[in-house]
């Protein structure tokens, strides 16, 4: 009896599999490294250089990393395992059973993973380069694998989120592959304070700001109402709703915009709600005098 028969082993499979073939496929593996890594260190530094196209180089560059790993797995295929004519049955069952191992040894989350990877790809409800909100998380798309999603928050940390998980819960995508990006900013003034100042103040302070996108329009809502975690004081909101011209100026927008509005409104006598309650710049209770002991005389 064939010692592989003995030990439950697919001779098929085993003679199909042409050894000679190693070396090649080794120096294939090595080439798609190389290619991978290249053309993502390119793509990125032209995404840096050309700004406006920057989101369509991540997308590039999520396709080639793609393709490049199924065009490998092909010709590694086509170089471990012998397709001539007289052992195509062979090549095909070794071949199948090469997908029936790694099937059996693969877990259910994985699988449903990269499977919806695929599925991502191909509805898109979000890109390389956009930023989204999912599962608490909110932060720019850096990366869509095979097996998950990476994000970076606003706190630069890199976040994996498993694929499928995109498939069963809603996601928020704020620019949706465009450059520019819908960025609100909430201000909450006393009730008897001068809202239209107020209201001119924020607006004038965002169409001054450096990180505007003038291209679409800047939008003001004045609402009355209870501060949200305030509480329940009231004030006057005043939401100011305009464009950043590029995603990831999000967070200096909202600071360049908050410092303007402050100094503006101290300049216009317009109080916030916290400056009601907490009193006018240095109202606070002054810090008491230190005391400082005799030193005890010598004996």
């Amino acid at each position: 009896m064939d010692p592989l028969q003995f030990f439950g082993v697919d001779t098929e499979f085993v003679n199909s599999i042409d050894l000679s073939g190693l070396p090649s496929a080794i120096a294939i593996v090595i080439f798609a490294i190389i290619v991978l890594r290249v053309s993502a260190q390119s793509l990125d530094t032209l995404g840096e250089r050309l700004t406006e196209r920057r989101l369509l180089f991540k997308q590039i560059s999520v396709l080639t990393r793609f393709s490049v790993i199924l065009i490998t797995s092909l010709l590694v295929i086509n170089a471990l395992f012998d397709f001539s004519a007289e052992d195509d049955n062979r090549a095909l069952y070794g071949i199948v059973g090469l997908v029936v191992l790694a099937v059996g040894y693969a877990t259910k989350d994985v699988l449903s993973s990269v499977t919806a990877g695929f599925i991502l790809m191909f509805d898109r409800p979000f890109q390389v380069g956009d930023r989204i909100s999912f599962g608490g998380h909110y932060g720019e798309v850096k990366e869509i694998g095979l097996r998950t999603v990476r994000i970076v928050d606003m706190d630069d940390n890199l976040i994996s989120i498993p694929n499928s998980r995109f498939l069963g819960e809603s996601v928020s995508c704020a620019n949706a592959g465009a450059l520019d990006q819908m960025c609100v900013f909430s201000f909450f003034i006393g009730c008897n304070e001068n809202f239209e100042a107020a209201k001119r103040i924020v607006y004038e302070a965002t169409a001054s700001s450096r990180y505007v996108y003038l291209g679409k329009p800047i939008t003001i809502v004045v609402r009355e109402g209870p501060v949200p975690n305030g509480a329940e004081r009231f004030a006057i909101m005043i939401r100011v709703k305009a464009y950043v011209f590029d995603g990831r100026y999000e967070t200096a927008f909202g600071t360049d915009i908050t410092e303007r509005v402050k100094r503006a409104f101290r300049e216009e006598g317009v109080r916030t709600a916290g400056e009601i309650e907490w009193g006018p710049p240095g109202s606070g209770p002054a810090p008491e005098p230190a005391t400082t002991s005799a030193p005890a005389s010598a004996k």
